[in-house]
């Protein structure tokens, strides 16, 4: 890979982007040719140095989520300075890709599933930019329908809809609570959904999670339950996979300007800012 440090300049083209992807576990780049973009944000430093290039004829933000050497578990992930970095680049699109596991047999280990609603069941991390004043985020749909519609139509195989509970972490369910999740009637397991999608539509980004179906978690009925080296092993075997998917995605995103991801907070006065608002 041919790359360079850089420090943050908005000025400079090379540093500029319109599309983000957030690499998930195992997942620590994805452009073969780019600039490292050191990024200083009001709620420190972001993942990692974040890599610009192209892809598919756009310009491409790439961060993976846990840090180049997976340093982040996921209730320490910094997510208010990712998506405040990503924003200040110009990115207005974020595409998420992560690893799930399986909570009833509407999916399988290896679907490759964008969901279309989240349930958060984390209880440590701070979800909002928002830190006074009255500010009400409407969320009711957590994704953005176009990038959804992109990432479904990028291949066959990919599934549309279901909902992903999101778990504090960094452990596994107990048999009962997997069983709980599954009787609720929700589709897929994560660690790291949450706060993310929110805090992109706080940015004012487009946002859509691209979920590999890594294991069965529900309930883990016989053995000792998931592990996490089954999770790593299936979400590496599926790398190639997810960049020539993503890649495909990338060029049939929507113009964000049309999207109520972004219109959301017209005539509001927001309470924090948003770099790059325009």
């Amino acid at each position: 890979m041919s790359a360079s440090t850089a420090v943050l300049d908005p000025a400079d083209p090379a540093a500029r982007a319109d599309v983000g992807i957030i690499g998930g576990t195992g997942f620590y780049a994805f452009l073969p040719d780019a600039v490292h973009v050191e990024v200083d944000t009001p709620y420190g430093a972001p993942s990692a140095p974040i890599a610009v290039g192209e892809a598919a004829g756009r310009r491409v933000a790439f961060l993976p989520r846990h840090g180049r050497d997976h340093r982040y578990p996921p209730h320490a992930i910094p997510y208010r300075a990712n998506l405040w970095a990503l924003r200040s680049l110009g990115v207005r699109q974020v595409l998420a890709p992560c690893a799930v596991g399986g909570l009833r047999d509407t999916v399988a280990p290896g679907d490759l599933v964008v969901p279309d609603q989240l349930v958060d069941r984390t209880h440590r991390r701070i979800g909002s930019y928002v830190e006074s004043g009255a500010c009400h985020l409407p969320f009711a749909d957590p994704y953005c329908p176009g990038l959804g519609e992109a990432l479904a139509g990028a291949a066959p195989d990919v599934r549309r809809g279901g909902s992903m509970v999101v778990i504090e972490g960094p452990r596994f369910s107990t048999r009962a609570e997997s069983r709980d999740y599954a009787a609720a009637g929700w589709d897929l397991i994560n660690m790291t959904g949450a706060p993310e999608a929110a805090l992109a539509r706080e940015m004012r980004q487009c946002y859509a999670a691209l979920a590999l179906v890594t294991d069965m978690d529900a309930g883990a009925e016989s053995g000792d339950g998931v592990g996490q080296e089954e999770v790593f092993a299936r979400f590496r075997a599926n790398l190639d996979r997810l960049t020539a998917l993503l890649t495909t995605a990338i060029g049939a995103l929507p113009d964000p300007a049309t999207c109520t991801c972004g219109s959301w907070a017209e005539g509001m006065t927001l309470p924090y800012a948003i770099p790059d608002l325009g």
